[in-house]
């Protein structure tokens, strides 16, 4: 599959990270991060659920009207190599709809559940005009809810210029991961780095090439 695979970091000499929320909008989690990201003037990418969205539009607005990105992160949050590719079309579809309709924009990043896809799915989302975006910091394990301080101490070893990290803002206590935000944005900016969308940081890479 070679480039057509998940895009876990970026390579520049910018000093820029791309913090990622996957499983929202959630009326509590969601709302926090967007506070702890409007104290630094950073930017987050929210690949959010398409029926949380339907549930909360007031947040997805919320989101955008903050100049977040929101990414494609399927309707149901379904195992997408367990489906065939009419339903795994219809799971991407969708949420592709839901984004345009609440949000006016086209979505460009997307991110399969589970971080499970196999060659079938990489063709359909390449098709569909997406990029499937990873993350480097899985180990932290957020959404088990391991403790604050595993979640930091994993996802430091994973920071460098280009980074793509993961963390959830959606399904169940969410608390650890906003405590745990809030020390690496904290951390982050102390260090000079910028927070980016997930698309800027692609942008970067991209205008170093030329």
């Amino acid at each position: 599959m070679g480039a057509l695979k998940m895009i876990q970091r970026v390579e520049t000499p910018h000093k820029v990270v791309a913090m990622t929320f996957d499983d929202g909008p959630n009326p509590i989690y969601t709302l926090k991060v967007l506070d702890l990201f409007r104290e630094v003037s950073g930017k987050a990418t929210f690949f959010m659920i398409g029926r949380h969205m339907v549930e909360y539009p007031e947040i997805v607005e919320a989101v955008v009207t903050q100049g977040h990105e929101i990414g494609n992160h399927t309707y149901s949050h379904a195992k997408l190599t367990f489906l065939n590719e009419s339903d795994c079309l219809q799971e991407i579809q969708q949420t592709d709809k839901i984004i345009t309709n609440l949000t006016g924009m086209k979505s460009t990043v997307f991110r399969p559940p589970y971080l499970d896809y196999n060659h079938g799915v990489v063709l359909l989302v390449k098709r569909l005009g997406y990029r499937m975006i990873g993350a480097l910091n899985t180990d932290a394990l957020d959404w088990e809810q391991p403790g604050v301080d595993y979640i930091i101490e994993k996802t430091r070893s994973h920071i460098s210029s280009g980074s793509i990290l993961l963390f959830h803002d959606g399904f169940g206590d969410r608390s650890q991961t906003i405590e745990a935000v809030k020390i690496l944005i904290s951390e982050l900016c102390l260090q000079g780095y910028q927070l980016v969308t997930v698309s800027d940081l692609l942008r970067l890479a991209e205008e170093e090439k030329k």
